[in-house]
């Protein structure tokens, strides 16, 4: 009977350890938009990488709505949307003080509302094909299935750098 019952919670122990490691969440983002890649890292290692499509006008440092260009600079997740248009959304702290403040030096909006998404109902068939060209409006696109993954390893406050 005592063995059972220390089987029993060893079984338990590991199956619990298992589904904390499949879980285990990024402390960084990290977006090379000249590599259409979105890393995600955990204490300096790659746990994911995928491939992304950017804003329609993906080249440069987005400085006003409608602009078509992904941000670029330091940024935090600072929210989630479960039923965004574009499937599920985390939303990206977009515009921070240095873009606000190059906004106003040059008398346009900034714009905001730049997410990480999934794909809509009118394309989410594309799946993996969405990434053939840059479509959003400055967004960071995935499909639907990496969108569901992502939104269990990126929590609210994580850092996004999206560089060059």
């Amino acid at each position: 009977m005592f063995s059972r019952m220390l089987l029993f919670s060893f079984l338990i122990f590991v199956f619990s350890v298992c589904n904390l490691l499949a879980y285990e969440t990024a402390d960084l983002v990290i977006v090379f938009k000249s590599k259409r890649t979105m890393i995600l890292m955990k204490e300096g290692k790659i746990l994911k990488v995928y491939r992304v499509a950017l804003g329609k006008s993906p080249v440069g440092r987005k400085t006003s709505q409608g602009d078509g260009k992904t941000p670029e600079g330091r940024y935090y997740i600072i929210g989630r949307n479960p039923n965004s248009n574009f499937y599920k959304a985390l939303k990206i702290s977009y515009p921070n003080e240095q873009d606000i403040e190059r906004a106003i030096k040059l008398g346009v909006n900034p714009g905001g509302g730049i997410m990480i998404h999934g794909l809509s109902k009118q394309v989410e068939y594309l799946g993996k094909y969405h990434i053939i060209d840059d479509w959003t409006e400055g967004c960071i696109a995935v499909t639907n299935e990496e969108m569901d993954e992502i939104w269990k390893l990126i929590l609210d406050g994580t850092p996004i750098e999206i560089l060059p």
